[in-house]
């Protein structure tokens, strides 16, 4: 299930078919580099006198680079778009804390003063109860 979510995934966010390119650009320059790089150890030798030519192989390199840092650049700004969000998450979540704190804070209190007027009414019960049951003894 997870693997067909992938795909369709895959299939409908051109985003994730730019990087599946780019990643695929990537890996052909690096077969071309090779290729290049150990092509003169394929060619056969034709006699002592010759010497093998070497490959342009700063080309080769320079492509190879530039495909690297194409791919490595979107990965690079992906990641700190995500950095921004997380710290803007961060904020967001520390300035619930606090809201959170004030607002439990804010009820503790307004308990506190509940249970002090419910003791002072339960109190003047009591000595409304007993002046009363004072009043009928006499």
């Amino acid at each position: 299930m997870n693997v067909t979510n992938r795909s369709e995934e895959a299939e409908s966010n051109p985003e994730v078919d730019s990087n599946l390119a780019a990643v695929s650009e990537v890996e052909a320059g690096i077969r071309d580099f090779v290729r290049n790089d150990i092509a003169y150890l394929r060619r056969p030798v034709a006699g002592p006198e010759t010497v093998p030519l070497e490959p342009n192989t700063d080309a080769t390199v320079n492509n190879v680079n530039s495909l690297i840092q194409r791919v490595a650049g979107t990965s690079l700004a992906e990641i700190e778009k995500l950095i921004s969000e997380l710290e803007s998450l961060r904020d967001l979540l520390h300035a619930e804390g606090q809201r959170v704190q004030r607002e439990i804070s804010g009820y503790a209190q307004l308990s506190q003063a509940a249970m002090k007027s419910t003791r002072m009414i339960a109190d003047n019960v009591t000595q409304w109860k007993r002046a009363a049951d004072g009043l009928r003894n006499s």
